[in-house]
Protein backbone atom coordinates (compact mmCIF):
# COMPACT_ATOMS: atom_id res chain seq x y z
CA UNK A 1 0.00 0.00 0.00
CA UNK A 2 1.26 3.49 -0.88
CA UNK A 3 2.54 5.43 2.10
CA UNK A 4 4.03 8.88 2.61
CA UNK A 5 5.99 7.72 5.67
CA UNK A 6 9.78 8.17 5.50
CA UNK A 7 11.78 5.13 4.48
CA UNK A 8 13.86 3.43 7.20
CA UNK A 9 17.65 3.92 7.27
CA UNK A 10 19.61 1.74 4.84
CA UNK A 11 22.72 -0.26 5.84
CA UNK A 12 25.68 2.10 6.12
CA UNK A 13 28.02 2.23 3.13
CA UNK A 14 31.73 1.38 3.48
CA UNK A 15 33.80 4.33 4.66
CA UNK A 16 35.75 4.56 1.39
CA UNK A 17 32.53 5.11 -0.58
CA UNK A 18 30.81 7.64 1.68
CA UNK A 19 32.48 10.83 0.44
CA UNK A 20 31.86 10.21 -3.28
CA UNK A 21 28.29 9.05 -2.71
CA UNK A 22 27.53 12.01 -0.42
CA UNK A 23 28.72 14.49 -3.03
CA UNK A 24 26.74 12.77 -5.78
CA UNK A 25 23.52 12.62 -3.76
CA UNK A 26 23.80 16.22 -2.58
CA UNK A 27 23.99 17.45 -6.17
CA UNK A 28 20.96 15.31 -7.09
CA UNK A 29 18.73 16.30 -4.17
CA UNK A 30 19.59 19.97 -4.51
CA UNK A 31 18.80 19.86 -8.23
CA UNK A 32 15.56 18.05 -7.42
CA UNK A 33 14.24 20.57 -4.92
CA UNK A 34 15.48 23.50 -7.03
CA UNK A 35 13.84 22.39 -10.27
CA UNK A 36 10.78 21.16 -8.40
CA UNK A 37 10.20 24.39 -6.50
CA UNK A 38 10.70 26.45 -9.66
CA UNK A 39 8.00 24.31 -11.29
CA UNK A 40 5.62 24.99 -8.39
CA UNK A 41 5.80 28.67 -9.36
CA UNK A 42 4.94 27.87 -12.96
CA UNK A 43 1.46 26.94 -11.72
CA UNK A 44 0.99 29.32 -8.80
CA UNK A 45 0.59 32.81 -10.22
CA UNK A 46 -0.83 32.18 -13.70
CA UNK A 47 -4.07 33.84 -12.61
CA UNK A 48 -2.44 37.26 -12.20
CA UNK A 49 -1.53 37.34 -15.89
CA UNK A 50 -5.07 36.31 -16.84
CA UNK A 51 -6.75 39.05 -14.79
CA UNK A 52 -6.60 41.71 -17.54
CA UNK A 53 -8.39 39.24 -19.85
CA UNK A 54 -11.04 38.54 -17.23
CA UNK A 55 -11.56 42.25 -16.59
CA UNK A 56 -12.34 42.61 -20.30
CA UNK A 57 -15.04 39.97 -19.78
CA UNK A 58 -16.70 42.09 -17.10
CA UNK A 59 -15.17 40.99 -13.81
CA UNK A 60 -14.19 43.75 -11.36
CA UNK A 61 -10.86 44.04 -9.58
CA UNK A 62 -12.60 43.38 -6.27
CA UNK A 63 -14.06 40.12 -7.63
CA UNK A 64 -10.74 38.99 -9.10
CA UNK A 65 -8.88 39.97 -5.95
CA UNK A 66 -11.30 37.79 -3.99
CA UNK A 67 -10.78 34.87 -6.38
CA UNK A 68 -7.01 35.29 -6.26
CA UNK A 69 -7.08 35.29 -2.46
CA UNK A 70 -8.04 31.60 -2.61
CA UNK A 71 -4.43 30.73 -3.42
CA UNK A 72 -3.01 32.73 -0.53
CA UNK A 73 -5.60 31.62 2.05
CA UNK A 74 -5.12 27.93 1.30
CA UNK A 75 -1.38 28.23 0.78
CA UNK A 76 -0.80 29.89 4.13
CA UNK A 77 -2.79 27.22 5.96
CA UNK A 78 -1.36 24.39 3.89
CA UNK A 79 2.24 25.50 4.28
CA UNK A 80 1.75 25.35 8.05
CA UNK A 81 -0.47 22.26 8.42
CA UNK A 82 0.99 20.27 5.54
CA UNK A 83 4.39 21.37 6.77
CA UNK A 84 3.71 19.34 9.88
CA UNK A 85 2.68 16.37 7.71
CA UNK A 86 5.84 16.89 5.67
CA UNK A 87 7.98 16.66 8.80
CA UNK A 88 6.64 13.12 9.19
CA UNK A 89 6.66 12.17 5.47
CA UNK A 90 9.06 11.20 2.70
CA UNK A 91 10.03 14.50 1.03
CA UNK A 92 10.54 12.74 -2.31
CA UNK A 93 6.91 11.56 -2.53
CA UNK A 94 5.39 14.57 -0.81
CA UNK A 95 6.89 17.19 -3.11
CA UNK A 96 6.26 15.39 -6.40
CA UNK A 97 2.62 14.57 -5.56
CA UNK A 98 1.83 18.18 -4.61
CA UNK A 99 3.36 19.48 -7.85
CA UNK A 100 1.45 16.97 -9.99
CA UNK A 101 -1.86 17.89 -8.37
CA UNK A 102 -1.29 21.64 -8.73
CA UNK A 103 -0.26 21.27 -12.38
CA UNK A 104 -3.34 19.19 -13.15
CA UNK A 105 -5.62 21.89 -11.72
CA UNK A 106 -4.08 24.61 -13.90
CA UNK A 107 -4.37 22.44 -17.01
CA UNK A 108 -8.05 21.91 -16.21
CA UNK A 109 -8.59 25.63 -15.60
CA UNK A 110 -7.25 26.39 -19.08
CA UNK A 111 -9.13 23.66 -20.91
CA UNK A 112 -12.54 23.66 -19.18
CA UNK A 113 -14.34 27.01 -19.77
CA UNK A 114 -16.79 26.63 -16.88
CA UNK A 115 -13.89 26.84 -14.40
CA UNK A 116 -13.37 30.53 -15.30
CA UNK A 117 -17.06 31.38 -15.70
CA UNK A 118 -17.73 32.69 -12.18
CA UNK A 119 -15.86 34.20 -9.24
CA UNK A 120 -17.07 31.43 -6.92
CA UNK A 121 -15.76 28.64 -9.14
CA UNK A 122 -12.44 30.40 -9.67
CA UNK A 123 -12.07 30.96 -5.93
CA UNK A 124 -12.66 27.25 -5.21
CA UNK A 125 -10.18 26.10 -7.88
CA UNK A 126 -7.55 28.57 -6.69
CA UNK A 127 -8.22 27.53 -3.08
CA UNK A 128 -7.46 23.90 -4.01
CA UNK A 129 -4.41 24.99 -5.94
CA UNK A 130 -3.15 26.95 -2.95
CA UNK A 131 -3.49 23.86 -0.77
CA UNK A 132 -1.43 21.75 -3.18
CA UNK A 133 1.09 24.59 -3.49
CA UNK A 134 1.68 24.29 0.25
CA UNK A 135 3.30 20.91 -0.44
CA UNK A 136 6.37 22.52 -2.06
CA UNK A 137 8.29 24.56 0.51
CA UNK A 138 8.11 22.23 3.56
CA UNK A 139 9.67 19.15 1.91
CA UNK A 140 12.32 21.40 0.35
CA UNK A 141 13.16 22.76 3.80
CA UNK A 142 13.23 19.22 5.18
CA UNK A 143 15.68 18.14 2.48
CA UNK A 144 17.81 21.22 3.09
CA UNK A 145 18.29 20.66 6.82
CA UNK A 146 19.02 16.96 6.37
CA UNK A 147 21.53 17.31 3.54
CA UNK A 148 23.30 20.62 4.32
CA UNK A 149 24.87 21.66 7.61
CA UNK A 150 24.28 24.90 9.52
CA UNK A 151 27.47 26.67 8.40
CA UNK A 152 26.70 26.14 4.71
CA UNK A 153 22.91 26.36 4.92
CA UNK A 154 22.64 30.14 4.54
CA UNK A 155 24.47 30.13 1.22
CA UNK A 156 22.74 27.00 -0.04
CA UNK A 157 19.33 28.37 0.95
CA UNK A 158 19.98 31.66 -0.81
CA UNK A 159 20.79 29.76 -4.00
CA UNK A 160 17.81 27.38 -3.66
CA UNK A 161 15.54 30.34 -2.94
CA UNK A 162 16.22 31.57 -6.47
CA UNK A 163 14.02 28.74 -7.74
CA UNK A 164 10.87 30.79 -7.23
CA UNK A 165 12.38 33.78 -9.02
CA UNK A 166 13.22 31.59 -12.00
CA UNK A 167 9.88 29.78 -11.99
CA UNK A 168 7.87 32.94 -11.33
CA UNK A 169 9.85 34.90 -13.90
CA UNK A 170 9.22 32.34 -16.62
CA UNK A 171 5.45 32.83 -16.32
CA UNK A 172 5.64 36.09 -18.30
CA UNK A 173 7.52 34.69 -21.32
CA UNK A 174 5.43 31.50 -21.20
CA UNK A 175 2.26 33.61 -21.35
CA UNK A 176 3.58 35.41 -24.43
CA UNK A 177 4.63 32.09 -25.98
CA UNK A 178 1.32 30.40 -25.19
CA UNK A 179 -0.80 33.18 -26.71
CA UNK A 180 1.50 33.26 -29.75
CA UNK A 181 1.25 29.49 -30.27
CA UNK A 182 -2.36 28.83 -29.43
CA UNK A 183 -3.97 32.23 -29.95
CA UNK A 184 -5.98 32.13 -26.71
CA UNK A 185 -5.49 33.56 -23.23
CA UNK A 186 -6.38 30.19 -21.64
CA UNK A 187 -2.94 28.94 -22.71
CA UNK A 188 -1.52 31.00 -19.84
CA UNK A 189 -2.96 28.23 -17.64
CA UNK A 190 -2.42 25.00 -19.51
CA UNK A 191 1.03 25.48 -21.11
CA UNK A 192 2.84 26.01 -17.77
CA UNK A 193 0.69 23.22 -16.29
CA UNK A 194 1.91 20.63 -18.79
CA UNK A 195 5.54 21.61 -18.17
CA UNK A 196 5.10 21.41 -14.38
CA UNK A 197 3.44 18.00 -14.64
CA UNK A 198 6.46 16.65 -16.50
CA UNK A 199 8.84 18.11 -13.91
CA UNK A 200 6.98 16.33 -11.08
CA UNK A 201 8.38 13.02 -12.34
CA UNK A 202 11.90 14.48 -12.41
CA UNK A 203 11.52 15.53 -8.76
CA UNK A 204 10.65 11.95 -7.81
CA UNK A 205 13.71 10.62 -9.63
CA UNK A 206 16.19 13.07 -8.06
CA UNK A 207 15.13 13.74 -4.46
CA UNK A 208 16.05 11.53 -1.50
CA UNK A 209 14.51 12.21 1.90
CA UNK A 210 17.65 12.18 4.06
CA UNK A 211 21.21 10.78 4.01
CA UNK A 212 20.55 7.72 6.16
CA UNK A 213 18.11 6.24 3.60
CA UNK A 214 21.08 6.16 1.20
CA UNK A 215 23.38 4.44 3.69
CA UNK A 216 25.11 7.71 4.56
CA UNK A 217 25.80 9.29 7.98
CA UNK A 218 23.90 12.39 9.17
CA UNK A 219 25.15 15.64 7.67
CA UNK A 220 26.55 16.82 11.02
CA UNK A 221 28.84 13.79 11.20
CA UNK A 222 29.88 14.12 7.57
CA UNK A 223 30.65 17.85 7.79
CA UNK A 224 31.72 17.84 11.46
CA UNK A 225 29.39 20.79 11.92
CA UNK A 226 27.34 20.31 15.09
CA UNK A 227 24.72 22.78 16.42
CA UNK A 228 24.91 23.91 20.04
CA UNK A 229 21.63 22.13 20.71
CA UNK A 230 22.29 18.46 19.99
CA UNK A 231 18.56 17.87 19.46
CA UNK A 232 18.75 19.96 16.31
CA UNK A 233 21.09 17.41 14.73
CA UNK A 234 18.91 14.37 15.53
CA UNK A 235 18.48 12.49 12.25
CA UNK A 236 16.00 9.66 12.70
CA UNK A 237 14.11 10.29 15.96
CA UNK A 238 10.58 11.37 15.11
CA UNK A 239 8.53 13.87 17.12
CA UNK A 240 4.78 13.74 17.48
CA UNK A 241 2.69 16.48 15.88
CA UNK A 242 1.95 17.86 19.35
CA UNK A 243 5.65 18.04 20.27
CA UNK A 244 6.48 19.87 17.07
CA UNK A 245 3.64 22.37 17.40
CA UNK A 246 3.86 23.17 21.10
CA UNK A 247 7.44 22.43 22.18
CA UNK A 248 9.29 23.92 19.22
CA UNK A 249 6.97 26.35 17.41
CA UNK A 250 4.23 27.96 19.53
CA UNK A 251 6.55 28.52 22.51
CA UNK A 252 9.36 30.02 20.43
CA UNK A 253 9.29 33.81 20.97
CA UNK A 254 11.78 34.68 18.23
CA UNK A 255 9.78 32.63 15.74
CA UNK A 256 6.66 34.63 16.63
CA UNK A 257 8.45 37.93 16.02
CA UNK A 258 9.81 37.02 12.61
CA UNK A 259 6.47 35.50 11.62
CA UNK A 260 4.62 38.76 12.31
CA UNK A 261 7.27 40.72 10.42
CA UNK A 262 6.82 38.32 7.53
CA UNK A 263 3.17 39.34 7.10
CA UNK A 264 4.15 42.85 6.07
CA UNK A 265 7.02 41.72 3.85
CA UNK A 266 4.62 39.44 1.98
CA UNK A 267 2.04 42.19 1.64
CA UNK A 268 4.60 44.25 -0.25
CA UNK A 269 5.90 41.29 -2.25
CA UNK A 270 2.48 40.29 -3.56
CA UNK A 271 0.92 43.73 -3.50
CA UNK A 272 3.44 44.74 -6.16
CA UNK A 273 3.75 41.40 -8.00
CA UNK A 274 0.12 40.31 -8.28
CA UNK A 275 -1.18 43.69 -9.42
CA UNK A 276 1.72 44.62 -11.70
CA UNK A 277 0.11 43.28 -14.92
CA UNK A 278 -3.16 45.13 -14.24
CA UNK A 279 -1.49 48.34 -12.98
CA UNK A 280 0.94 48.53 -15.88
CA UNK A 281 -1.82 47.81 -18.38
CA UNK A 282 -4.30 50.34 -16.98
CA UNK A 283 -2.20 53.14 -15.52
CA UNK A 284 0.91 52.97 -17.70
CA UNK A 285 -0.58 51.62 -20.97
CA UNK A 286 1.83 48.68 -21.19
CA UNK A 287 1.17 46.05 -23.87
CA UNK A 288 1.00 42.32 -23.08
CA UNK A 289 4.59 41.91 -24.24
CA UNK A 290 5.82 44.83 -22.13
CA UNK A 291 3.88 43.58 -19.10
CA UNK A 292 5.13 40.01 -19.51
CA UNK A 293 8.75 41.10 -19.64
CA UNK A 294 8.34 43.54 -16.75
CA UNK A 295 6.91 40.65 -14.70
CA UNK A 296 9.88 38.55 -15.78
CA UNK A 297 12.38 41.24 -14.77
CA UNK A 298 10.76 41.68 -11.34
CA UNK A 299 11.21 38.00 -10.52
CA UNK A 300 14.65 37.48 -12.00
CA UNK A 301 16.06 40.62 -10.40
CA UNK A 302 15.58 38.79 -7.10
CA UNK A 303 18.33 36.31 -8.04
CA UNK A 304 21.38 38.53 -7.37
CA UNK A 305 19.51 40.37 -4.62
CA UNK A 306 18.83 37.17 -2.69
CA UNK A 307 22.38 35.86 -3.02
CA UNK A 308 23.77 39.21 -1.88
CA UNK A 309 21.43 39.25 1.14
CA UNK A 310 22.56 35.79 2.24
CA UNK A 311 26.24 36.60 1.75
CA UNK A 312 26.11 39.95 3.54
CA UNK A 313 24.18 38.54 6.51
CA UNK A 314 26.70 35.69 6.86
CA UNK A 315 29.95 37.53 6.21
CA UNK A 316 29.32 41.09 7.36
CA UNK A 317 26.81 40.56 10.15
CA UNK A 318 27.93 37.05 11.24
CA UNK A 319 24.55 35.40 10.88
CA UNK A 320 22.39 38.32 12.02
CA UNK A 321 19.48 38.59 9.58
CA UNK A 322 17.79 41.73 10.92
CA UNK A 323 20.28 44.37 9.73
CA UNK A 324 20.22 43.21 6.13
CA UNK A 325 16.42 42.97 6.10
CA UNK A 326 16.07 46.53 7.41
CA UNK A 327 18.48 47.92 4.79
CA UNK A 328 16.68 46.06 2.03
CA UNK A 329 13.22 47.21 3.14
CA UNK A 330 14.27 50.88 3.33
CA UNK A 331 15.43 50.63 -0.29
CA UNK A 332 12.21 48.83 -1.26
CA UNK A 333 10.29 51.82 0.10
CA UNK A 334 12.31 54.16 -2.12
CA UNK A 335 11.63 52.16 -5.28
CA UNK A 336 7.91 51.83 -4.51
CA UNK A 337 7.68 55.62 -4.31
CA UNK A 338 9.41 55.97 -7.70
CA UNK A 339 7.19 53.27 -9.25
CA UNK A 340 4.11 55.08 -7.98
CA UNK A 341 5.04 58.66 -8.91
CA UNK A 342 6.55 57.95 -12.34
CA UNK A 343 4.02 59.21 -14.93
CA UNK A 344 2.76 57.14 -17.84
CA UNK A 345 4.97 57.23 -20.92
CA UNK A 346 8.21 56.38 -19.12
CA UNK A 347 8.28 52.54 -19.29
CA UNK A 348 12.03 52.39 -18.66
CA UNK A 349 11.66 54.00 -15.23
CA UNK A 350 8.77 51.68 -14.36
CA UNK A 351 10.82 48.66 -15.39
CA UNK A 352 13.83 49.88 -13.40
CA UNK A 353 11.60 50.40 -10.36
CA UNK A 354 10.21 46.86 -10.66
CA UNK A 355 13.75 45.51 -11.02
CA UNK A 356 14.76 47.41 -7.87
CA UNK A 357 11.80 46.12 -5.86
CA UNK A 358 12.32 42.57 -7.14
CA UNK A 359 16.06 42.74 -6.41
CA UNK A 360 15.40 43.75 -2.80
CA UNK A 361 12.14 42.17 -1.58
CA UNK A 362 13.25 38.55 -1.86
CA UNK A 363 16.20 39.10 0.48
CA UNK A 364 14.02 39.51 3.60
CA UNK A 365 11.69 36.75 2.34
CA UNK A 366 14.64 34.35 2.19
CA UNK A 367 16.29 35.46 5.43
CA UNK A 368 13.13 34.95 7.47
CA UNK A 369 12.82 31.43 6.06
CA UNK A 370 16.44 30.55 6.86
CA UNK A 371 16.07 31.93 10.37
CA UNK A 372 12.99 29.78 10.98
CA UNK A 373 14.86 26.61 9.96
CA UNK A 374 17.77 27.41 12.26
CA UNK A 375 15.55 27.97 15.30
CA UNK A 376 14.18 24.41 15.58
CA UNK A 377 15.24 20.73 15.36
CA UNK A 378 15.45 19.24 11.87
CA UNK A 379 12.29 17.21 12.36
CA UNK A 380 10.34 20.43 13.03
CA UNK A 381 11.80 22.46 10.15
CA UNK A 382 8.78 22.18 7.86
CA UNK A 383 6.39 23.30 10.59
CA UNK A 384 8.57 26.26 11.63
CA UNK A 385 8.88 27.46 8.05
CA UNK A 386 5.16 26.90 7.59
CA UNK A 387 4.44 29.00 10.66
CA UNK A 388 6.21 32.05 9.23
CA UNK A 389 4.54 31.30 5.91
CA UNK A 390 1.13 31.20 7.59
CA UNK A 391 1.57 34.80 8.69
CA UNK A 392 3.08 35.79 5.37
CA UNK A 393 0.24 34.45 3.29
CA UNK A 394 -2.80 34.89 5.52
CA UNK A 395 -1.65 38.21 6.93
CA UNK A 396 0.16 39.60 3.90
CA UNK A 397 -0.67 37.90 0.62
CA UNK A 398 -4.42 37.59 1.27
CA UNK A 399 -4.58 41.29 2.13
CA UNK A 400 -2.62 42.04 -1.04
CA UNK A 401 -5.16 40.07 -3.09
CA UNK A 402 -8.49 41.02 -1.51
CA UNK A 403 -7.92 44.40 0.10
CA UNK A 404 -5.73 45.81 -2.69
CA UNK A 405 -8.42 45.06 -5.26
CA UNK A 406 -11.12 46.68 -3.13
CA UNK A 407 -8.93 49.68 -2.26
CA UNK A 408 -8.03 50.31 -5.90
CA UNK A 409 -11.68 50.00 -6.95
CA UNK A 410 -12.69 52.54 -4.27
CA UNK A 411 -9.74 54.92 -4.11
CA UNK A 412 -7.79 54.33 -7.29
CA UNK A 413 -4.17 53.27 -7.64
CA UNK A 414 -3.06 56.06 -5.27
CA UNK A 415 -4.96 54.29 -2.48
CA UNK A 416 -3.21 51.03 -3.36
CA UNK A 417 0.22 52.64 -3.20
CA UNK A 418 -0.49 54.36 0.11
CA UNK A 419 -1.27 50.89 1.45
CA UNK A 420 2.05 49.53 0.12
CA UNK A 421 4.05 52.42 1.56
CA UNK A 422 2.39 52.00 4.97
CA UNK A 423 3.10 48.26 4.93
CA UNK A 424 6.72 48.93 4.08
CA UNK A 425 7.17 51.27 7.05
CA UNK A 426 5.48 48.80 9.41
CA UNK A 427 7.65 45.94 8.16
CA UNK A 428 10.79 47.93 8.93
CA UNK A 429 9.58 48.65 12.47
CA UNK A 430 8.70 45.01 13.13
CA UNK A 431 12.00 43.70 11.78
CA UNK A 432 13.80 46.12 14.09
CA UNK A 433 11.88 44.63 17.04
CA UNK A 434 12.83 41.09 15.93
CA UNK A 435 16.45 42.17 15.56
CA UNK A 436 16.47 43.63 19.09
CA UNK A 437 15.07 40.40 20.54
CA UNK A 438 17.65 38.37 18.63
CA UNK A 439 20.47 40.44 20.12
CA UNK A 440 19.10 39.89 23.65
CA UNK A 441 18.93 36.14 23.16
CA UNK A 442 22.48 35.99 21.85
Amino acid sequence: MFSLKPSPPAPKLPEDKIDAEYKRQRVKVFAGIFIGYAAYYLVRKNFTLVMPDLIEQGFSKTELGFALSGVSIAYGLSKFLMGNVSDRSDARKFMSIGLALSASLMIAMGLIPILTSSVTIMFIILLLNGWFQGMGWPPSGRVMVHWFSIKERGTKMSIWNLAHNIGGGLIGPLAILGVSWFGEWESKFYLPGVIALAIASIVYLLVRDRPTVCGLPPIEDYKKDYPKDKLKSDEDTNFSAREIFFDYVFNNKVLWHIAIANAFVYLIRYGVLDWAPTYLSEAKQFSLTQTGWAYFLYEWAGIPGTILAGYVSDKWFRGMRGPVSVIYMVLVLLFILIYWQNPAGNPLIDSISLVGIGFLIYGPVMLIGVHALDLVPKKAAGTAAGFTGLFGYLGGAVFANVAMGAIVDSYGWDGGFITLVSACILSIVLILFAWKLEIKLD
